[in-house]
Formats: structure tokens, sequence, C-alpha cells
């Protein structure tokens, strides 16, 4: 269901972003709430940032409907987040926030499964599971 991975001697989990769907689903959105709060833990100490709050990301995404705009500043910012991280792993193919908040507003569902996959790509990255862009899988040559 979830592998853990260790970076930099931090554990993160690389969840299948069918599961979060699915878990999602079934617990009528709680494992949801979970799962976001997780991934904003999880950024934060991955990116070594204590601006990112996960409990303030959770509250916005969880009472904000009252006001309407804070679920979707909250989703674009953790998905910011996911890119800047993607960015340091040096993931080729990175989230597009503005299609997460086209997702918010569309469908909301389609968000977890594409964020996880995200987050799940950095993850591979970071433990050297995902080839380095380019890199052919041969040895370079001996220096003359």
């Amino acid at each position: 269901m979830a592998d853990t991975v260790t970076i930099e001697g931090q554990s993160y989990l690389k969840r299948s972003p069918i599961v979060v769907l699915v878990l999602s689903l079934v617990t009528l959105g709680i494992y949801f709430f979970y799962w976001y709060y997780q991934v904003n833990d999880e950024l934060k100490r991955y990116e070594r940032d204590d601006t990112i709050s996960p409990m303030r990301s959770l509250m916005a995404v969880l009472f904000g409907w009252l006001i309407i705009v804070p679920p979707f500043i909250a989703i674009y910012n953790t998905a910011a987040h996911i890119q800047r991280a993607e960015q340091r792993a040096g993931v080729q193919q990175q989230i597009e926030p503005v299609l997460v908040l086209v997702f918010q507003i569309v469908f909301s569902l389609a968000n977890p499964p594409y964020m996880q996959d995200h987050m799940n790509r950095i993850w591979d990255r970071a433990t050297g599971a995902a080839p380095l862009p380019g890199a052919t899988g041969a040895l370079p040559p001996p220096p003359a």
C-alpha cells in the first residue's frame, strides 16, 4: 500500500495514487484530510522550511470553505511546494500548481492522485530510484 523511503535520515511514504483516491472515497473524504496533512508535513521536513504549516494548511482546507478562498490558496501553495521540491530533486516533469487549482474547481478528486504521483517522483529521484535526465545506463568512459 505504501513504501517507506529514507532520505537524509527522514522517513517519507511513497503512497499509491490510486489507493489515496480509493481511501478518500471509501472514508467519505476523511482520509483525504489525513493525507493532505501528511503531504504538507513531508514537504516541510524535506524542504526544511518552517514556513510550511501542515496544520494551517489543513485548517484552511477544512474550514476555509466558510469564506471560499482559503482552500484554493492552500491547495495552490501545497502544489507550489511540491514543485519546488521537484526542482530540488531534479524531477523533469513537474507539477503545475495552476492545473491543481483547476482540478480543485472542476474535479477535486483528481488532485490527491496527481499530487501524490508527483510526491512519489520526488522520493524516487531523491533515493536514486529514478534515472537522471539523459542517463543511458552505461558507465561513463574512464578518465584519460
